[in-house]
Order: C-alpha cells, then sequence, then structure tokens
C-alpha cells in the first residue's frame, strides 16, 4: 500500500470508536486492565494523528490536506468526507493530546469504568470527526455524537446535581444544534444543485438576506458551544457537577468545537454575512470578558470559578474572529489552543485538589499549601498561564487579539478605543480574582478542621506528569509562538483576504476611511 494514499484521518475517527466497542468483551474485575487498554488505544491514535501530521501536512498549503471523501449514502447526496487544514490540524492534534491525558487523569474511576472509558474513546473519535469531516450533514451527525457521552459522563460520574447539569447540557446542546441541521438543509438544496460538500457550498451563492438568516442560525448553535453569554448558562453547572478528567475534556476541547465551528460555517462560508455581523461579534465578546470576569470574581465555589474565567476568556476568540486582520484571526486560533491547555490544567488542578479536601467552597479551605507543595506549585504556575503572564501561551494569545483588532481598519477610532479599554479591564480583573483565588486556598492558618478530617496528601507522580505535560507546550509556544502559528498562518491569511473582500470600505480603491460603530461594516 502506498502510505502516501493511506485514509489517515478516517483511521484517526473511527479507530477509537471501533477499539470502544471490544471493552465490554474484555476481561476484568478491578478496572485495571480496561484503563491500561483505554490508555493504549488514546496513545496510538495519538501517535497516527502526529504521524499523519509529520508526514503529510504541509504549513505553506491554505487548502484541504490529508482529504478523503466516499460516497455513503448517495441518494441523499452524503459523503464520507474529511480533510484538514490549518483551522481544524491544530485543533485535531489538541484533540488528540488532551484525550489522551484525560484517560490518565481518569485513572482512579471505580464506577462501572468499562463504561466510563468506553464513552471517553467513542467521543475521541467523534471530537476529531468535529473537526476533519467535510459534509454539512456527516458535520450535524458527528456534532450531535459528542452530546451522548457528555450526557452519561455527566449524569453518572457526577456530583450531587448531576442530573440537573446532565439535562440542562443535553437541552442547551441539542436546542441550538437543531439551528444546525435548519441551515445545512438549507444551504444544501439552495440552488440548482444539491450538495453538503463544505467546498461546493462555500461557492454557492446566496443571497445576502438569506446569508444573515443562516449566519444567525450557526451563532446560535455554536454561541452555545463557545458559550457565549446568554445562552452560557449550561456551562458553570455542568462543570460544578463533573469529574476531572471530563473537566479536561469540557474545557480543553468542547468549547473549541464552538469557535472553530464560528470560523469555518459562519466567516469562511458566510462571508458577505460576517461583514455586517462582526460589530456584534465584537460586542459579545466584550461582554463574555467582562461580565464573566466579574461573575468569577463573586463564585465562592471553585469549580464554577475556573468556569466563568474559562467563558471570559473565550470572549477573545470572538474579537479576533471578527477583527479582519491576520494577526487578530492568527491570535483566536492560539487563542482556542492555548485555553485548551490552560482549561484543561486548571480543572485537573480543582479535581485533584477536590479529591484531598472534599470540598470546593473557598470559604472551607486555607492553608492548604502546608501539606501539599508540590499541588500548590503547579496551581501557581497554571494560574499564572491563565492570567496571561509574560512567557506563557495565554499572554500572546491576547496579545496577538489586542494588536489585531487596534490596527483593524474596518472599525472607527471610537469604536476601537471603547472596546480596546474594556478588554484591558478584563486583563486586569483577571489576575485579581485568580490570585485571590490562590490566596484562599493555599495561603493564610490551616483550616483546623479541615486538616483533622482530611489527609492533605500531595501530588502523586502521575498527577505531577500530566501537569508537566500540559505545561511544555504551554510555555513552549509562550516562548516561541511560530511552533503553533506556522500551522495555520496560511489558512488565516486567506481567509482574511476573502473576508476583507466582503468589506467594500476596505476594497474599494483602498479606501482608509472606517465604518461607524452604527452602520453595519458593509456600505449602505
Amino acid at each position: 500500500m502506498n502510505i502516501a494514499n493511506f485514509p489517515w484521518l478516517t483511521t484517526i475517527i473511527l479507530f477509537p470508536i471501533a477499539a470502544s466497542l471490544l471493552l465490554p468483551i474484555i476481561p476484568d474485575k478491578d478496572g485495571k486492565t480496561v484503563r491500561w487498554y483505554s490508555l493504549a488505544v488514546g496513545l496510538i491514535d495519538f501517535a497516527l494523528i502526529v504521524y499523519a501530521f509529520c508526514t503529510g501536512y504541509d504549513f505553506s498549503n491554505p487548502d484541504l490536506q490529508l482529504v478523503e471523501s466516499y460516497p455513503w449514502v448517495p441518494q441523499l447526496g452524503l459523503n464520507w468526507s474529511v480533510g484538514a487544514d490549518g483551522l481544524s490540524m491544530p485543533l485535531i492534534l489538541l484533540t488528540g493530546f488532551i484525550t489522551t491525558l484525560a484517560i490518565l487523569a481518569a485513572w482512579p474511576v471505580t464506577l462501572k469504568p468499562k463504561l466510563f472509558f468506553f464513552l471517553i474513546l467513542a467521543m475521541y473519535g467523534g471530537q476529531i470527526a468535529v473537526f476533519a469531516v467535510q459534509d454539512m450533514l456527516l458535520f450535524f451527525l458527528v456534532w450531535e455524537l459528542e452530546l451522548v457521552p457528555i450526557y452519561f459522563l455527566l449524569s453518572i460520574w457526577g456530583g450531587k446535581k448531576r442530573q440537573y447539569a446532565a439535562t440542562k447540557f443535553i437541552l442547551y446542546t441539542a436546542g441550538g444544534s437543531l439551528f444546525i441541521l435548519l441551515s445545512a438543509l438549507t444551504m444544501g438544496f439552495y440552488g440548482d444543485t444539491v450538495t453538503f460538500d463544505m467546498r461546493s457550498l462555500a461557492l454557492k451563492d446566496f443571497g445576502l438576506n438569506l446569508q444573515l438568516l443562516l449566519y444567525a442560525g450557526f451563532l446560535i448553535a455554536y454561541a452555545v458551544k463557545l458559550p457565549i453569554i446568554p445562552l452560557h448558562t449550561w456551562l458553570p453547572d455542568a462543570h460544578g457537577e463533573a469529574t476531572a478528567p471530563v473537566h479536561m475534556l469540557l474545557a480543553g476541547i468542547l468549547l473549541k468545537m464552538g469557535g472553530y465551528a464560528l470560523i469555518r460555517m459562519n466567516a469562511q462560508m458566510l462571508p458577505d454575512a460576517h461583514a455586517y455581523v462582526a460589530p456584534v461579534l465584537v460586542v459579545l465578546g466584550v461582554v463574555n470578558i467582562i461580565y464573566a470576569a466579574l461573575t468569577s470574581f463573586a463564585q465562592r465555589n471553585l469549580k464554577r470559578k475556573i468556569a466563568y474565567s474559562s467563558i471570559s476568556h473565550m470572549g477573545f476568540v470572538l474579537i479576533g474572529i471578527a477583527s479582519f486582520t491576520d494577526l487578530g484571526l492568527s491570535g483566536a486560533m492560539l487563542q482556542m489552543v492555548s485555553h485548551g491547555l490552560i482549561g484543561a490544567s486548571l480543572f485537573f488542578l480543582v479535581g485533584a485538589t477536590y479529591d484531598r479536601t472534599h470540598t470546593l467552597m473557598l470559604d472551607e479551605m486555607g492553608g492548604v499549601g502546608k501539606k501539599m507543595r508540590k499541588i500548590f506549585a503547579m496551581f501557581t504556575t497554571c494560574s499564572m498561564a491563565s492570567l496571561a503572564l509574560p512567557g506563557m501561551s495565554g499572554f500572546v494569545a491576547e496579545l496577538m487579539v489586542f494588536v489585531g483588532f487596534a490596527t483593524s481598519d474596518a472599525y472607527n477610532p471610537t469604536f476601537k478605543v471603547i472596546v480596546i479599554f474594556l478588554m484591558a479591564v478584563g486583563v486586569i480583573l483577571t489576575p485579581i480574582y485568580l490570585l485571590s483565588m490562590l490566596r484562599e486556598i493555599f495561603y493564610g492558618q490551616e483550616n483546623e478542621e479541615l486538616v483533622s478530617h482530611q489527609a492533605l496528601i500531595d501530588a502523586e507522580p502521575r498527577e505531577v506528569f500530566i501537569i508537566a505535560c500540559l505545561l511544555i507546550p504551554i510555555i513552549g509556544i509562550g516562548f516561541y509562538p511560530k511552533l503553533l502559528t506556522q500551522m495555520y498562518d496560511a489558512t488565516t491569511v486567506q481567509l482574511t483576504a476573502r473576508l476583507r473582500d466582503s468589506v467594500p470600505t476596505l476594497t474599494a480603491d483602498k479606501a482608509v476611511e472606517t465604518v461607524s460603530l452604527s452602520a453595519p461594516i458593509i456600505g449602505n
């Protein structure tokens, strides 16, 4: 077989799903065999992703690579079509990396381990498929596939309010998915030809009014997953009841699906509508940053505090997508990957802290750093990354979004000054609530009641290894961002050029006049 023609993406997607089907027949009494088997599957699939990336992915090519297409249900025009470009390849790598670490983080799971790891592996393939598929109906199917494992992972292994959190999650996300299906069917049947291929759909001449309707439908669906305020309330509840490995999947991968789809569907396929709606995205991004930061500041539950912090950080993604600059869009991509790593590390440490203290309330902690010095050091380092300390990936990502938006010629100076000021306020609020969180958990006098009832043992080697694996790319990207940006620069530059072509004020005679805040970006 010619290795160049090997169906890498199809194998990467289907391998963990097929492997998960063998879990029920594996003889295992105490769960040890199951978790080692699952870890082996995760490592093999991640190795396949890395190999396909190293051998078959060209940084300088902005178009789809590793393309595979097979007829699936030809009567409906449905094809198994997958491919990877600069928008999807970094997130596929992130998915493999985070999921493999999440399997290792699930080592202590003893309740129904076969079912637990079955759901993790099934979701592994489904999440990679979301970033790889190039058929709209297939995209809808795999988008729905990953909802089911998360629902069961929350409802069976969650906290006291797990049923409420799982039901709220499925209602929000499944309800939003209906808009994906309706928009996909409308796009597919529009015009003289029926097709659901994303590249073909991007070439269809949709009228502006129809583009705006389709854009609104997609935006509602992806606003739930990103999440965008006010469709965010499922996330704090889900994080409040989830276990550490599920936290890692939610924060590290699930939220990135919304940002990726917003770029892939809304910006890339509906550029004219994006030119009109972009100011709204900027405003929503600012609301996310400020509102979620203030709400996080007020939370006394550790999981909910970090959950609202995640919502705040995703606001930078919205502003970068709407910046109409190469740097801003590149910063949005970098922020998604950076937050995936940082969010996964923080939530894993929250789980490790809860396993020892058996409380999530900050008022009941205090001084635990005296006995848990390794956890204290790791928690502090990851919090520094979250508050965008220079030398960490979060600093580079947020700085790129800042500069990208500040140098954009698509908005007038007054609007840019207001937005930049509010973004800066959000950046200032972040270290306040994160540093105060560290103080309440680790500093001060020990809570005598907590110490007397709980064994505050320090981090074990497995936990140190997981955090070390996450910190290496966080610090590596912070010092040398090109490690990541070179993967998608060619694609984001091409996409930004197309978006700018949809804005008359940016293309007609290369005009330097900017657009007023009250008027849409597309001219009158």
